[in-house]
């Protein structure tokens, strides 16, 4: 999946509109204009597509954390420069303060289903014995499962 895909998938599910977008960047400390978003919210093939970089994406999703769970004490978090599944899928249960039962219950609504000892891989560091990278297939069902719980008329 690509960072552009991610970020649609996310406006999309939480019905977020283009000011709502800017602000949770803003929440995270970049300031970014409409056109730019407008540029990373289109697809591969549409004219004027710009890809939205690991900076980027790292930085919304820092700011959804902040939209959604309240400002910790001291300086925003630092946007990562190289982001993977195994971070995006972190971050979002994160923000959406969500537990392994509760992903678990969003992946089945998405016809997918792993035990609890596969999902907690994914959230383990890359050097332990148990760590495990997440693919395509599993955040893209997530992200699909997250829409039907939250939007469930929509396809």
């Amino acid at each position: 999946m690509t960072n552009n895909d991610v970020l649609r998938r996310i406006r999309y599910t939480f019905d977020y509109s283009d000011p709502k977008v800017i602000e949770i960047f803003g929440h995270a400390g970049l300031d970014i204009t409409r056109e730019e978003l407008k540029g990373w919210l289109k697809k591969d093939d549409e004219e004027g597509y710009v890809g939205c970089g690991d900076k980027q994406l790292a930085t919304f999703l820092n700011g959804l954390i902040i939209t959604n769970r309240g400002k910790q004490d001291g300086a925003v978090p630092e946007p990562e420069k190289k982001l993977n599944n195994n971070i995006i899928f972190r971050k979002l249960k994160i923000a959406l303060d969500l537990k392994n039962e509760d992903v678990l219950e969003r992946l089945s609504l998405a016809s997918i289903t792993i035990s609890k000892h596969e999902l907690s891989a994914f959230f383990r560091r890359p050097g332990h014995k148990h760590f495990r990278a997440c693919k395509d297939q599993i955040l893209r069902n997530f992200l699909q499962g997250m829409q039907i719980k939250i939007r469930p008329t929509t396809d």
